[in-house]
């Protein structure tokens, strides 16, 4: 029998032909075509769960105010579990068609979801409607994002000088941090200009169309990339998913474990913990949001440092290893000043933010590094959205469940101990190719 080992990267695969002279994809121009569709991906997904008090009182009126947010974090659940679908279709899109085709196709399939989000009309003006078609935008959405981000990590990252994969996978995350930063001001500008009744009347819908606008511009980067070539595939042979499944099993096991606690401690550190501050505890929303944006700021700085350290001074697992063991470490006593005020809340969200720009840096190169060509696009990315889509976009549902069946706020921390905990470990079973010259 093969071992999945071999499969996962140490086999020789045929080199693919170079990119022309003076079309190298390490450019200013590259970089931010890779990095801005993550830039809508993550101000779509961070506005929606940042301003989830908002929806729950606009689209689901008649509910319990904790059985309004689950509804609301379901829809917010719902666009996860579709990415694994875009995946597995978009994905082999990248692997059989080309990387850029793929990036394409996905920053429109977002932009249209965003726009049409902000232009919905809500549960007063057209009754049921309104939360079915919410539902249906967020499954479009997560269809879309299924592709995107594993999509811009490896294009980046395959094209990157020797030496460097780390600072340029870590680029895919610089966008999606400035995504949440985005989400954040735009959340905490609107709600702190118009107060909560205008918020609630109509403003909140001007950071969603906005996000049109950040669609057309990733567009226009996008269209003219510079493109390895991909070679036809023979006939009879299987899709890439199969193809991975088939050869790497441990791997995709792996991979998806640890994004899965990746995920759930991502969405409940950075999208959960504001609503949580302002839901169980002595904070507004807007103090919220603010510390929220100064989260993001912190990431935004720390992110491409955390990328180059991962290839100059220690490798992309131990990076890793440690950011989660610390979060774990720290769970418990950061919800707890969560629900302090202001102060509290402050140093909880800064502390976290930290502390997943360092996996923010080191992980998309690491991830990207333990697939081989032929179905990295697709491997990685159906690995990666079951555990950050599923695990992680339900990670927010999850934590309200168990606090309304514990009746106690506190366990929604025992969840996210246990989530880094989980990512931790597995880190530790991944091989480290952060040193290797090629991939």
């Amino acid at each position: 029998m093969r071992s999945d080992s071999s499969a996962s990267g140490e086999r020789t695969a045929a080199p693919r032909p170079a990119p022309p002279r003076g079309e190298r994809a390490w450019s200013a121009r590259v970089l931010w075509a890779g990095g801005l569709g993550n830039v809508l991906e993550w101000y779509d997904f961070g506005l929606y769960g940042l301003l989830a008090p908002v929806l729950a009182s606009l689209f689901f009126p008649n509910q319990s105010r904790l059985v309004a947010l689950l509804d609301v974090y379901g829809g917010f659940a719902a666009g996860f579990a579709m990415r694994p679908i875009g995946a597995a279709v978009l994905g082999r899109v990248g692997d059989r068609i080309g990387r850029r085709s793929v990036l394409v196709l996905s920053v429109v399939l977002m932009g249209a979801a965003t726009v049409a989000l902000g232009a919905l009309p809500a549960y007063a003006s057209w009754g049921l409607w309104s939360p079915v078609l919410l539902v249906a935008i967020r499954l479009l959405q997560g269809f879309s994002v299924g592709g995107e981000f594993v999509g811009s990590v490896t294009y980046l990252v395959e094209q990157a000088p020797p030496g460097r994969r780390g600072l340029a996978g870590s680029t895919a995350n610089l966008g999606a941090t400035a995504g949440l930063l985005l989400a954040a001001a735009a959340a905490a500008g609107a709600a702190s200009w118009a107060g909560a009744a205008r918020l609630a009347a109509g403003v909140w819908r001007w950071p969603f169309l906005f996000g049109g606008v950040i669609a057309l511009a990733a567009y226009l980067l996008r269209r003219h990339l510079p493109e390895r070539e991909v070679a036809p595939a023979p006939p009879r042979r299987r899709s890439p998913l199969g193809q991975a499944l088939r050869e790497a099993p441990r791997l995709m096991l792996l991979v998806t474990l640890f994004t899965s606690g990746y995920g759930i401690a991502d969405y409940l550190t950075m999208v959960f913990l504001p609503t949580f501050a302002h839901e169980f505890g002595r904070v507004s929303i807007a103090a919220a949001l603010r510390a929220n944006t100064a989260g993001q700021a912190l990431a935004l700085f720390v992110v491409p440092v955390a990328g180059w350290l991962s290839d100059r001074v220690a490798r992309r697992r131990t990076i890793l290893a440690a950011a989660f063991f610390a979060e774990a470490a720290i769970a418990w006593s950061a919800f707890a000043w969560a629900r302090q005020g202001p102060g509290g809340f402050y140093l909880a969200q800064l502390a976290f933010a930290g502390l997943l720009a360092l996996i923010m840096g080191a992980g998309p190169a690491m991830l990207a590094e333990q697939f081989p060509p032929d179905y990295r696009v697709t491997g990685h990315a159906v690995a990666f959205n079951i555990g950050i889509g599923v695990a992680g976009g339900s990670a927010p549902l999850v934590a309200v469940a168990l606090i309304r069946a514990a009746a106690a706020p506190m366990a929604a921390a025992a969840y996210l101990a246990g989530a880094a905990l989980l990512a931790a470990i597995t880190a530790l079973l991944l091989r480290d190719r952060s040193r290797q010259p090629a991939i």
